[in-house]
């Protein structure tokens, strides 16, 4: 099956706008990473003990969030009565059977190279019109977008289509969903929505509960998430597969723990069978089957650990990433650590975040090994989608420290900004394949330094929704694809019918 045939099949769910008092709502039967209020939400709550459920696995399913979700706040009502209304009025919008539409329309003078959790537009210009049904079973959405002056030199677009389905406890589907895998806030070092969707078949638990068995309750609350996909044609290795995998369970209360692994293998001359699958799953690659080698591979384990404070929460978190193994667990690795807290002032909720991330190979705690991460020798144009990192937004070889709040209005309003220090391509190699010069390579071309400043504001525009976004650095950014402004400043319209 060729990309474009799976991008008829797939697609995901877009970010839709509840109401004029709601900063953003999602309008299929999970949340995806974008809304950063409903992250705060969840996690505050289940660092409170009011959601016994995982936080580190996007999308969420809404099943997972109903089931896990304590209706008794008791003398918590002041601490988590915001996030716990949000949360309720996404679970009676989502629980509506029926047809729902949104029309969303962006413009930003330069698409900006780092992206987070919730990220502006991806295009100087764009417009979609995004259609969705579910049933009691079924669930469909259909995305038709246009996209002027794109980076990938694709216009139109079905990035936020899909269909899915649940059987008992499993949702099977298929589509281009974004997904963020890991604790961080910032990035993440296995797979986030820092690149466009891959359009893609997945299987996942619809409710995350314990398991029933007994002598498997250790675990506690568990989701498990498995997709299988294709990339792009203008690759070293043309349309080259890909299967992605989670785990992430909750043995104590408020301890998150995921276990994630990406393979890379397949495409144009290249073995892509079941034997090949088998010799993947099993690790045997890294050249111990020479030129049958099965391909590239990521692992990565993860933990936070949340907790109440208070009326308030704070969490610690870490992530690690291989990109090889050794004695069955991750070598050349690259880490991301952070600690995130809440408060409420001046009638609002804020939530803090301080965030580490070296991409580097063994950099943080060992002898530096440059030019690995997110590179291969076969697959040479890297772990990479339409010209970005499937996961860290700073690509490899990196080393970066943010420090950011987001504040939620209780009128819906939201307001968020970051300030981080950035050191890209530290030792100024680079392995990267270009095989199509109309795509803009968001790959740092040399070692340099920067200060970067981010800016968000969303609030009631026109019946719809608004988000304004402006980010800015000391100085321009050398990419492969080109140059990047020192500014760049966004805004992206929503409106529900």
């Amino acid at each position: 099956m060729t990309s474009k045939h799976w991008t008829l099949v797939g697609g995901a769910v877009a970010c839709l706008i509840a109401s004029t008092h709601s900063s953003m709502a999602v309008a299929a039967p999970w949340l995806e990473p974008g809304d950063n209020r409903a992250r705060f939400a969840l996690q505050k709550l289940a660092d409170r003990g009011h959601l016994d459920r995982t936080t580190s696995t996007w999308p969420v399913m809404m099943g997972t969030v109903h089931s896990g979700l304590g209706r008794d706040t008791g003398s918590d009502a002041p601490a988590i009565g915001g996030p716990l209304a949000y949360l309720k009025f996404e679970m009676d919008e989502q629980g509506k059977q029926g047809w729902r539409a949104e029309y969303e329309l962006g413009a930003t003078n330069e698409p900006t190279f780092v992206r987070g959790f919730q990220a502006g537009p991806r295009e100087t210009a764009e417009t979609s019109l995004n259609v969705q049904w579910q049933g009691e079973s079924w669930a469909f959405g259909l995305k038709p977008a246009f996209a002027a002056n794109p980076e990938d030199d694709e216009s139109l677009r079905l990035d936020g289509s899909y269909l899915a389905a649940t059987a008992g406890n499993w949702v099977f589907g298929a589509g281009a969903i974004d997904r963020w895998w890991g604790p961080g806030w910032q990035s993440s070092l296995i797979l986030s929505n820092n690149a466009r969707p891959m359009p893609a078949v997945w299987l996942n638990r619809k409710d995350a509960s314990e398991p029933k068995t007994s002598w498997l309750k250790w675990i506690g609350p568990w989701q498990f998430t498995v997709f299988a996909s294709q990339l792009e044609d203008e690759r070293a290795v043309p349309e080259a597969k890909m299967i992605g995998m989670r785990l992430t369970v909750r043995p104590i209360d408020g301890l998150d723990i995921g276990f994630s692994r990406a393979i890379m293998f397949g495409g144009e001359g290249r073995p892509e069978g079941a034997s090949t699958i088998w010799n993947a799953l099993i690790g045997r690659d890294n050249g111990q089957l020479e030129e049958n080698d099965p391909g590239n591979q990521l692992a990565s384990i993860d933990a936070r650990y949340g907790f109440a404070v208070g009326d308030q929460a704070m969490g610690v978190y870490g992530q690690m990433m291989g990109e090889d193994e050794a004695g069955a667990f991750p070598a050349r690795k690259s880490w991301l650590l952070g600690t995130d807290w809440t408060t409420q002032l001046l009638s609002s909720d804020q939530q803090w975040f301080v965030e580490y991330s070296n991409t580097l190979a063994d950099d943080f705690l060992g002898n530096a090994m440059p030019n690995i991460t997110y590179d291969h020798s076969r697959y040479r144009s890297g772990y990479r989608y339409k010209g970005r990192n499937m996961a860290s937004t700073f690509d490899g070889d990196a080393e970066t420290l943010t420090l950011g709040v987001f504040n939620f209005f209780p009128d819906g309003r939201n307001l968020s900004a970051s300030l981080g220090y950035l050191d890209l391509n530290k030792d100024g190699g680079n392995r990267t394949v270009i095989t199509d010069n109309d795509i803009f390579y968001n790959v740092p071309s040399g070692a340099q330094k920067a200060a970067l400043v981010s800016l968000g504001y969303g609030t009631q525009f026109l019946n719809g929704w608004m988000d304004l976004t402006v980010q800015a650095t000391d100085k321009k950014i050398e990419l492969l694809g080109g140059e990047k402004d020192q500014w760049s400043v966004g805004a992206a319209w929503r409106y529900r019918f």
